[in-house]
């Protein structure tokens, strides 16, 4: 199952769930239609060392459907300078991305 969620709505956090059938380089062309143009993952240590600089406002999670390895989600990421990019990370298990385990707790606290 692939779905998109936005998190951030008018100041305050809503939830809504659409479902797309589309790749991720599908969702990094959506998102950077929507002005998401910086490549977050060149900024690993910035988002690791200063969490509360961003917030999540979307997120793409697509799920492998043969071989969990095959599991990425998509982040829609707006920094407090205005800056909006994005970032990518593994969705398994197996995932060691530091920076992906801070956006996570990010996106649910």
């Amino acid at each position: 199952m692939k779905f998109f969620v936005n998190l951030y709505e008018s100041n305050t956090y809503k939830m809504e769930t659409q479902y797309h059938y589309t790749t991720v380089i599908n969702a990094l062309k959506e998102l950077y239609e929507k002005g998401f143009i910086l490549d977050f993952n060149l900024h690993e240590n910035e988002i690791i060392n200063h969490p509360n600089n961003y917030k999540i406002t979307d997120i793409y999670r697509y799920d492998g459907e043969n071989n969990p390895d095959e599991e990425a989600i998509v982040y829609g990421i707006e920094s407090v300078f205005g800056e909006k990019g994005v970032f990518v990370a593994g969705g398994s298990a197996n995932s060691n991305s530091v920076a992906a385990k801070v956006l996570y707790n990010v996106g649910i606290s």
